[in-house]
């Protein structure tokens, strides 16, 4: 007899997973005063560490906040950056305990056991978990390349992989972007979000997204850049019980800890199925109290965001020029985020037989020999030897990562 349920069975099966879970071992992170010989595991983990002082600062002078005050906070917040085309109030925003949990929510609310979420390729690899451990949610693939999810044109891309999906027995209920997006750092034109809404409202399903990027943006001073555009600024072309916005506090203010996510939607019965299990993945009060005072001080919002821009766009020029120098190429155009997409495919190995999947592990325990992590495959391009690496860690850090 076995001890364990079986749906905990399967759960616990993909900690074996090759790579999605490593850590650095015995050797421990990396860290340039206490363990300057560890595993520098800093690009990989999309965390905004170049503004951390700042934040400490003001937690520290924090005494009392409103926690139910969070939602009009927020509302306030988001009008002010977002631009809604009809303002948002507080109650068109629940809060979570971060965006992860709100995916678990919305795949429990949204869809049944085995249908389906559509998104482009290459994509967020947790998303597999965040909506399938427990909602038993499937995402598929869109397979569109890197350089074509942007375009309006992947409409048609959607469409195929609908059709497809259905015949093979995944229903599909939603489609999923990330806005700005994961893993790639670009926005979103405005058509593309235009026409994707009109593909969701043809089909009767829901638009899910992932906005957690949005005040990321930055002059990167690189071509063919977009503005971020959230889909709340568009004139309504598809049924408001079909379009839901994700956000939280982990990346724009560099606050994973915090734990905080917010789902922004006008469907009456989404608000209702999301109170029915939002105790489940309620957010602690204390980072209530500091997420609302933070928000309520809207000078002190601006001026932080607009030094975390700052240094993110520094960085960002920083990496891009150490990558040409030693002669690494990255995908062009990005403008936003917290990582550079960066084409690794000419150290893969060469071995008859060998799927790139392997290739990639391979090229990854090679870099870990070397004392540097990167995750292979985790973000699903369809092709080999791309890796997300993330460059907002201290200079110190990325600097012995790119030595290495």
């Amino acid at each position: 007899m076995q001890a364990l349920s079986t749906r905990v069975q399967k759960t616990a099966s993909e900690l074996d997973v090759p790579w999605r879970f490593v850590t650095a071992g015995p050797a421990g992170k990396y860290d340039p005063d206490n363990n300057p010989s560890g595993v520098v595991t800093q690009l990989t983990s999309a965390e905004n560490h170049l503004v951390q002082q700042e934040l400490t600062t003001f937690v520290n002078e924090v005494h009392t906040a409103g926690g139910s005050r969070l939602p009009a906070a927020l509302a306030v917040h988001l009008n002010e950056f977002w631009k809604p085309h009809t303002p948002l109030i507080g109650s068109d925003i629940r809060i979570t305990s971060s965006a992860t949990a709100l995916h678990e929510i919305l795949g429990f609310s949204l869809l049944n056991p085995g249908q389906g979420i559509l998104t482009s390729r290459p994509y967020y690899g947790r998303f597999e978990i965040d909506f399938g451990f427990k909602a038993g949610v499937k995402i598929v693939p869109v397979n569109t390349a890197s350089e074509e999810c942007f375009l309006p044109s992947v409409v048609n891309d959607f469409e195929s992989a609908l059709q497809e999906s259905n015949a093979n027995g995944i229903g599909i209920r939603a489609i999923l972007i990330t806005n700005p997006h994961n893993p790639l750092g670009r926005c979103y034109p405005k058509q593309t979000l235009i026409d994707l809404m009109k593909f969701c409202q043809k089909h009767q399903i829901h638009f899910l997204s992932d906005e957690i990027y949005s005040l990321t943006v930055f002059d990167s001073a690189e071509p063919n850049t977009y503005p971020f555009t959230s889909v709340l600024s568009i004139e309504p072309v598809i049924d408001p019980d079909l379009l839901h916005v994700i956000y939280g506090m982990a990346k724009d203010y560099g606050a994973p800890g915090f734990r905080i996510g917010a789902l922004i939607t006008r469907s009456k019965a989404l608000h209702k199925a999301f109170t029915s299990i939002v105790r489940f993945h309620n957010p602690s009060g204390l980072s209530v109290a500091y997420a609302t005072a933070m928000l309520e001080d809207r000078q002190w919002c601006r001026s932080f965001l607009e030094l975390s821009r700052e240094r993110i766009r520094d960085a960002y020029r920083y990496i891009t020029t150490e990558l040409n120098r030693i002669g690494l190429e990255y995908l062009p155009g990005s403008n936003a985020g917290l990582y550079v997409w960066v084409d690794m495919s000419r150290f893969l190995g060469n071995n008859v037989g060998s799927s790139n999947e392997r290739r990639e592990q391979e090229l990854s325990e090679r870099a870990l020999r070397h004392g540097i992590l990167l995750q292979p495959g985790e973000e699903h391009d369809l092709k080999a030897g791309w890796y997300r690496l993330v460059y907002t860690t201290e200079r110190r850090v990325l600097e012995e990562g790119l030595r290495r």
